[in-house]
């Protein structure tokens, strides 16, 4: 369920400085001479100024930045410009991502059907978890996250089935960084009691959110895996407890279970638990 947030992500609570502020105008010639730089099949840093409408000196910097950052890279036998490996991993990135929306669709759709309650996909960022995609249930009263919704990882189904699966060294690195804030007083706020609950998830399968995050809502995920067998976000379901109850928890959990394994299949993924029942 979709909450209001007190402030807007991503830029400080206070923020009136103009548009063309040193920072943000440096940034936009950076991102102009990188785009230039990644039409281009090696350029010339004449070619690259006159493109961007820089003077020599100031593409200059602009490329030996980006190319400290590994954006782009200068061959020093012809002197020319090219895009760097950095974009390709970034590149790389936005396309697992997408890959694991588009794949995933087909699976969240035959979940919600099966059970009756909307369907979630969440990826893990590093002190969050990001939703990126729903399917709504027809239920008039139903789960709403908008895309882009963040919620915290021991207060979300997902969050938690993500952090089952990791070490517990970075578990208590996101903890730490992060915190254990009471969203309700279900909310798993304390270590040892999130300790617990997920020795319980990763022997189980799957993961409840049980009014931790929302009151009057009830949620299953389970965890994705990506090549590596390492958890990258999760699928769930969630409802009102009114429906979701604690009986059903035990036919929605297999079913969420089912699905995060066969999406994990359909990125190349490799699910641990799965490996050694096998």
């Amino acid at each position: 369920m979709e909450t209001a947030e007190k402030r807007q992500r991503g830029r400080p609570r206070s923020f009136n400085a103009p548009a063309d502020a040193g920072p943000v105008q440096a940034l936009d010639r950076a991102l102009r001479i990188l785009a230039i730089v990644a039409e281009g099949n090696g350029l010339s840093l004449s070619e690259v100024a006159a493109s961007s409408g820089l003077a020599p000196s100031t593409a200059y910097r602009m490329l030996t930045t980006l190319e400290g950052h590994g954006m782009v890279e200068f061959e020093k036998t012809e002197q020319l410009w090219s895009i760097g490996v950095e974009t390709y991993r970034m590149g790389s990135a936005f396309l697992r991502r997408r890959k694991l929306v588009d794949r995933a669709r087909i699976v969240m759709q035959d979940l919600m059907e099966k059970t009756g309650e909307t369907a979630n996909l969440g990826v893990a960022e590093d002190d969050c978890v990001v939703f990126v995609s729903q399917v709504e249930t027809h239920q008039a009263i139903r789960a709403f996250f908008r895309p882009g919704t963040r919620s915290s990882f021991h207060a979300s189904g997902i969050g938690k089935a993500i952090l089952a699966h990791l070490a517990p060294e970075r578990v208590a690195v996101i903890v730490r960084k992060a915190g254990l804030e009471a969203y309700t007083p279900k909310t798993l706020a304390n270590a040892p009691a999130l300790t617990r609950d997920l020795d319980e998830i990763r022997t189980r399968g799957w993961s409840v959110d049980d009014e931790e995050r929302h009151p009057g809502m009830r949620c299953v995920a389970a965890a994705i895996f990506n090549e590596f067998g390492e958890p990258v976000g999760g699928v769930s379901v969630s409802g009102p407890t009114v429906r979701v109850t604690p009986d059903r928890l035990a036919q929605i959990g297999p079913l969420v279970q089912e699905a995060a394994l066969e999406i994990t299949k359909m990125i190349g993924g490799e699910n641990p638990a799965a490996n050694e029942r096998d």
